[in-house]
């Protein structure tokens, strides 16, 4: 390994060494810590990667991981990376066709199974070949539980450090667009990318993080996983969806980094308890503004933070605007799989940037192709998508630019606007092209928009598929129309012609990674909408608003 860059382990045995007996991880259970110091977690990490051994599993090796966050996910991971394995995370929330994928796809030998709602609607993804170990809860049946893995063999004490271009995880995306593709990321583009993240964010040992996002996503694998390798920060955990507000209220986080619909989703419960109204007038009233402020900032479990992210999707201006009115400063970061989720940051804060994602961080290095396209080059690009050398060839320019499908605008200071994707851009049956993604943001500003996709392929003109937010399903149907209906007589005008949007159409059924509409990581996928309803929708004329139960049937 290069010098400058170490691995986790050589940073495990770092705190270890200095900080041993204090709190590394937080792992709550009915309600109540299990803590693990860096020792603890270094003495099971050893004796993790020797009961690997033992079982015949040998450096180089795959190894998937399927569970939600835990103080157990980190001391595998950190195992696997001891024992010269090469991780595979798998989302918890998968459906068994993508786990099978992955697994057979990655060639794993081997998974690690934990904390999963879900499990025996999972299992047949992971079939009956496979050898199966167990972290300490309540999960699919397995070959080897996890007292026993740590009881297993003699403990791997000394372990030669990886060279830099060596394989140590597999990520693969969330398959908005398709099959999943397995980005290779080396020691040298994690490390890099953790230690900058460490850098510019100036995380610390005195840092308190959360870690409750996918650890499958790259994000919260360097982030807030990462983070903790390189800065000795403290991790604590969240026990269950229930106890969420109690878990993120009993961490008291430094630093905390959420996704836009989680961001909404606070927003919401925020203004059902006060009222909009309410809140406008308290915070316009000095003397009270700060004691409100201080209060949802309480209530939110984040009036310790020092950092509040955004990342994984575009976040509305309008909903960043709304934190910063509440004294919330929301630092929207742009990043991907392929690149180790890191590249660029609207951070420190700048509220006058309000809408882009900030700046490129130091050594990496931004384009913009001929098309909009965002082109990108940093220490932390995967080296190749894997077993995908067409793909992988596809992905990069000559001079090693990586093509990120984003488009993008580039302003005067070098912030970055994201404006939409290229492959999301469609051809109406006027020949016409149309991206979608700016005409989402405008009619998302109608407060009863919860989700939002506009198709248009082969249609005349765009149409708006809606979910409501939860409120506005419990409101009369003809108030939400007459709203909706606003909103897209005000939008409208604004757009080219072929840009119009001939209706907005609600949705009956929620959309859901369950139904496959949702990726992992809460992305939409058009594709999928677009054959649902392309055909049903293709007829609407005159900027209507209608329920899916309104439709003439097809």
């Amino acid at each position: 390994m290069d010098k400058a860059i170490k691995t986790p382990i050589e940073m495990l045995a770092h705190w270890a060494n200095t900080r041993g007996d204090e709190i590394y991880l937080r792992q709550p259970i009915k309600g109540q810590y299990l803590d693990f110091t860096w020792n603890e977690v270094q003495e099971k990490v050893q004796q993790l990667a020797g009961a690997l051994r033992h079982l015949g599993l040998e450096p180089g090796d795959k190894i998937a991981v399927l569970s939600k966050n835990c103080a157990e996910w980190f001391i595998t991971d950190l195992a696997l990376m001891h024992g010269g394995y090469i991780s595979v995370p798998i989302y918890p929330t998968a459906n068994p066709d993508t786990i099978r994928y992955v697994l057979q796809h990655s060639g794993a030998k081997a998974i690690v199974l934990g904390k999963l709602d879900h499990w025996a609607d999972q299992e047949a993804g992971v079939g009956g070949e496979l050898l199966r170990l167990a972290m300490p809860y309540d999960t699919m049946p397995a070959q080897y539980q996890w007292e026993q893995l740590l009881n297993m063999g003699n403990p791997l004490i000394e372990a030669p450090l990886p060279e830099p271009d060596q394989i140590m995880t597999l990520i693969y995306t969330s398959g908005s667009t398709g099959q999943p593709k397995g980005a290779i990321q080396t020691y040298a583009s994690y490390g890099w990318t953790c230690q900058a993240v460490v850098r510019d964010l100036r995380t610390d040992g005195k840092d308190r993080l959360l870690s409750y996002l996918p650890l499958a996503h790259i994000t919260e694998r360097v982030a807030i996983e990462g983070s903790s390798f390189y800065s000795g920060s403290t991790v604590a955990f969240v026990e269950s969806l229930d106890s969420f507000v109690a878990d993120v209220q009993r961490a008291k986080p430094t630093v905390f980094f959420s996704v836009p619909r989680l961001w909404s989703l606070f927003q919401k419960n925020i203004i059902d308890k006060i009222g909009v109204g309410k809140l406008n007038l308290l915070l316009k009233i000095p003397l009270i503004s700060s004691l409100v402020k201080h209060k949802i900032h309480k209530g939110l479990g984040l009036n310790h933070c020092r950092l509040l992210g955004s990342g994984s999707a575009p976040i509305p201006p309008s909903l960043i605007h709304w934190y910063h009115s509440i004294g919330l400063d929301i630092c929207e970061a742009w990043g991907m799989t392929e690149n180790c989720a890191y590249s660029i940051i609207n951070y420190p804060f700048d509220a006058r940037k309000i809408g882009t994602v900030g700046k490129p961080v130091q050594d990496c290095q931004i384009r913009q192709g001929e098309d909009g396209e965002l082109l990108i080059k940093s220490p932390g690009l995967m080296t190749a998508y894997y077993l995908q050398p067409e793909a992988t060839a596809a992905a990069f320019d000559a001079d090693g630019f990586f093509h990120t499908g984003d488009l993008c605008a580039i302003d005067a200071d070098g912030c970055v606007t994201i404006t939409g994707r290229v492959k999301d851009n469609f051809k109406t049956a006027k020949g016409k092209y149309v991206a979608p993604v700016p005409i989402e943001r405008k009619l998302a500003q109608d407060p009863h928009v919860e989700l939002i996709c506009v198709i248009g392929s082969g249609l005349p003109h765009p149409v708006a598929l809606v979910q409501l937010s939860e409120g506005a399903n419990l409101q009369a149907r003809e108030e939400v129309r007459a709203s909706l209906k606003a909103t897209l007589d005000s939008v409208n005008p604004h757009l080219e012609s072929h840009e119009h949007v001939d209706a907005i159409v609600v949705v009956s059924e929620p959309w859901t990674i369950e139904n496959d509409v949702l990726t992992p990581t809460l992305k939409i996928k058009r594709h999928v909408l677009e054959k649902a309803f392309s055909e049903r929708v293709d007829g609407i004329r005159g900027a209507q608003v209608r329920w899916e139960d309104e439709l003439v049937a097809k």
